[in-house]
């Protein structure tokens, strides 16, 4: 059985109305006209009307019935007092679909956008996007080229399916775009670490659709601020930021300054402050505010910040006025923030508020099938800055990469210590010519400076396998160890305090349980040392 059409539209009451008695025939009326398509039978038109319009709604029901006599029109009156106001639209469609009785199995339903304001046609979208109306959108126009007074009276009409799959080129379009800002996220670089790749996948849809809180977490040099960087230049090629990218570094922020700094000051508020000071979030209205090292800001400044998160005001320091700024805050940290908050040096609540995307960025070690196309970027950008060209030898590029991809390629400063090995080899080339020679300094440089400084502890084991925390805790133990002569004198000296109160302690098993973590024992660090 077929299903019947219904149409549910708005009344016109500029085009609908066009034409005066008889004359009203010739003209293209978009109401009536949907009723006058040929092979496009209405069989119920439900019509919305202001209820001071009462009247034409009356007269456009009487056309339709001379028309199309088979069209039942039903009028809904509603009350709507300002038809440009998105709310008040919105609401009072919503309130229509959510009581209207939708009989799927046996009817379907489209919605003319033609009439209305451009307000009731972006709301019809909205609803029927999200289905809160089961139905597909038909648009109405007049007739085009030569064309009968009964034609020109018609016009037109289309359905416009909202499955996009059915698009193949819009849809193709859709994902070129997409993977352009994911490129640009990304610099350009191809990346060919599966994980990263998904990672900046969601970030770019966030930036995009987001304007929450980003965290972005990850080891010093993985590229924190150049990935903050590139979420606002993309927010703003899309038109979604007003404002400017306002950076700081919080690791350099310490007392009156740091809240001078982020919040402003009024004139007179410490010893110094002669002049009133704006503050770095009132910078940031309108745009983002990026806090690289957010976990380094005292406890003060937490509360401030959290409250202009939540609210957009606060109190510059020294006032007792409150002033306003909507910004989106990306913040990022090398710490470990839950140990942070665990410690107390972080609040609770706010790393609850940063906390909605966190992205974790992995280190260099952890993304060595991307260092070859990392070093290709590197040197370009060097010869732009320097506006010069500089190439690898062959033999010298297989070379470098054959030492920076190995596991004796450390590189505890990430990104951005590879950045600083490639400007130095490209510096010293001679003729534009980075030779295996020059590779071969460049590799004793990096070895040595990853060395353990005098006087300190030289690991048994790979470091680049271990946490910075399990690093020093490691080494400050073997430390202990070369001075004791027994694994018991070790552990007394290194559970010294912890062993006061327990009424048997065992300080040689702890120490050796220790040490077997990361497959060594006591003869093992004896001998290394």
């Amino acid at each position: 059985m077929q299903k019947r059409r219904v149409v549910i539209g708005v009344l016109g009451t500029v085009l609908d109305k066009r034409g005066k008695r008889e004359n009203r025939w010739k003209k293209w009326r978009p109401t009536v006209g949907l009723c006058q398509q040929p092979g496009f039978p209405v069989d119920r038109l439900e019509l919305l009307h202001q209820p001071r319009d009462k009247g034409m709604a009356e007269q456009l029901s009487e056309d339709i019935a001379v028309v199309s006599p088979q069209t039942q029109v039903r009028r809904h009156p509603v009350t709507i007092l300002d038809p440009w106001d998105f709310e008040e639209v919105y609401a009072a469609f919503l309130d229509f679909a959510t009581h209207y009785p939708f009989d799927t199995e046996n009817e379907e339903y489209l919605v003319h956008i033609t009439t209305g304001t451009h307000v009731a046609q972006i709301c019809w979208f909205l609803l029927t996007e999200a289905r809160y109306l089961p139905a597909s959108l038909l648009q109405t126009s007049p007739a085009r080229g030569e064309a009968t007074d009964m034609e020109k009276a018609a016009g037109t009409c289309s359905v416009i399916d909202l499955d996009l799959s059915r698009y193949a080129t819009l849809t193709s379009r859709f994902q070129r775009e997409q993977q352009q800002s994911v490129s640009f996220l990304k610099a350009g670089i191809d990346t060919r670490n599966a994980t990263f790749n998904r990672l900046i996948d969601q970030i770019e849809r966030v930036a995009l659709r987001s304007t929450a809180p980003i965290l972005l977490t990850g080891p010093t040099g993985a590229g924190k601020s150049f990935l903050a960087k590139r979420i606002f230049q993309l927010r703003q090629a899309r038109h979604l930021v007003q404002g400017r990218l306002v950076s700081v570094n919080c690791a350099t922020l310490r007392g009156d300054n740091a809240m001078s700094t982020l919040f402003g000051h009024v004139k007179g508020a410490f010893t110094g402050a002669q002049q009133a000071r704006a503050g770095l979030l009132r910078e940031a209205d309108g745009g983002v505010l990026f806090l690289d090292e957010i976990a380094e800001l005292g406890l003060d400044e937490q509360a401030m910040l959290l409250k202009a998160i939540e609210e957009k005001t606060f109190f510059p320091f020294g006032s007792d006025k409150e002033v306003r700024s909507d910004f989106q805050l990306i913040a990022g940290t090398h710490r470990d923030m839950t140990q942070w908050v665990a410690e107390g040096r972080f609040r609770e609540d706010l790393y609850a508020r940063i906390n909605m995307w966190a992205f974790a960025l992995p280190g260099l070690a952890e993304r060595r099938e991307d260092i070859a196309p990392n070093v290709e970027y590197e040197l370009q950008r060097f010869c732009a800055e320097q506006q010069t060209q500089i190439r690898f030898d062959k033999t010298a590029r297989e070379r470098y990469l054959l030492f920076a991809c190995s596991p004796q390629a450390r590189w505890p400063g990430n990104f951005r210590e590879l950045g600083a090995s490639v400007a130095r080899m490209a510096t010293l080339a001679d003729q534009g010519r980075i030779t295996e020679a020059l590779v071969e300094e460049e590799i004793l440089r990096l070895q040595q400076s990853w060395r353990p400084a005098h006087g300190a502890v030289a690991l048994p084991v790979d470091p680049a396998t271990l946490d910075l925390f399990d690093q020093d805790q490691l080494a400050a133990v073997i430390a202990v160890c070369r001075r004791c002569s027994t694994l018991s004198e070790a552990g007394r000296a290194l559970f010294a305090v912890s062993r006061q109160k327990k009424s048997n302690p065992n300080d040689a098993d702890r120490l050796r349980k220790y040490l077997a973590r990361f497959g060594l024992s006591w003869e093992s660090v004896r001998g290394a040392g």
